[in-house]
């Protein structure tokens, strides 16, 4: 297993939720963590900026750059990579957490809503992969890590909400193609997704409130999962598709109770599982 110590991490989405998760577990090991996102300020009904998200990972042990990305912007995302490499010396690790989600059917999907998570989610995950990619060919591990679920071709996981599914699947298939195109260059693209219900603000605030947020894990789960993957030789370990427990159990844990928000509640299946 590779250590993590002053490797550098871009983590897209990293202020709040499961992308905070992932650089706080890195940043113990000692990790550099690019956090790349758009709340600058305090937004109203959502936790965390880049700057709060900075300051815990500082406290855990690591190195932050806060960076104003929006990962919709090509010259915002060029900006945040230059940033890094500049500050950090390179890249080795790329995390695409950012993630729009809006589950509705087809006469109740806005077009602006389709657009917006499919600049997010598939658009978003390819332009910081490939403004990513020279500094990543130049690490002795680098790693491609995709927030994004299994394929499955199955009409139950697009009927409900199609635009949402494709964009997601967008970012998986990013996984599929990436990792056989830069497998010859040393570096790992996986996907990494949840068993279970995440407790995350989107799961508070869109999708089911209190009573879902018992039912689900702590995205703590997801940081140990990520922190884990990352830690991987990235010859011997791409072009999967990963759920947490798959990656911990692989490393011998058996015990996830620790990761429940409540431990008698009974766990929700996320999406695509």
């Amino acid at each position: 297993m590779s250590d993590l110590a002053d490797k550098t991490i871009f983590i897209t989405g990293a202020s709040r939720g499961i992308g905070l998760a992932i650089a706080k577990r890195c940043a113990a090991a000692g990790a550099n963590i690019v956090i790349a996102a758009k709340t600058d300020k305090p937004h109203p009904k959502l936790p965390g900026t880049i700057h709060t998200a900075a300051q815990e990972i500082v406290e855990a042990g690591g190195r932050a750059l806060p960076c104003v990305c929006d990962i919709r912007f090509e010259d915002q995302i060029q900006n945040a990579v230059e940033k890094a490499a500049a500050t950090f010396g390179g890249i080795d690790a790329v995390v695409n957490n950012a993630s729009a989600i809006f589950l509705a059917g087809t006469a109740e999907t806005p077009m602006k809503r389709f657009d917006l998570m499919h600049q997010i989610n598939a658009r978003g995950t390819y332009a910081v992969t490939q403004a990513c990619l020279p500094y990543l060919e130049k690490s002795d591990n680098a790693h491609v890590v995709v927030l994004s679920p299994p394929l499955n071709m199955e009409p139950r996981w697009f009927a409900g909400h199609v635009a949402y599914t494709i964009s997601k699947y967008g970012m998986s298939m990013c996984v599929l193609g990436m990792a056989e195109e830069f497998k010859d260059k040393g570096i790992a693209v996986n996907a990494l997704w949840p068993k279970t219900v995440i407790a995350t603000a989107a799961v508070q605030n869109v999708l089911g409130g209190d009573d879902m947020i018992r039912r689900s894990r702590k995205p703590e789960i997801m940081g140990e999962a990520g922190y884990r993957l990352l830690r991987r030789p990235s010859r011997d370990c791409t072009g999967r598709f990963l759920l947490d427990e798959d990656v911990l159990r692989e490393e011998g844990v058996t015990d996830f109770s620790e990761y429940a928000v409540d431990p008698s509640a009974e766990l929700i299946p996320d999406y695509f599982i």
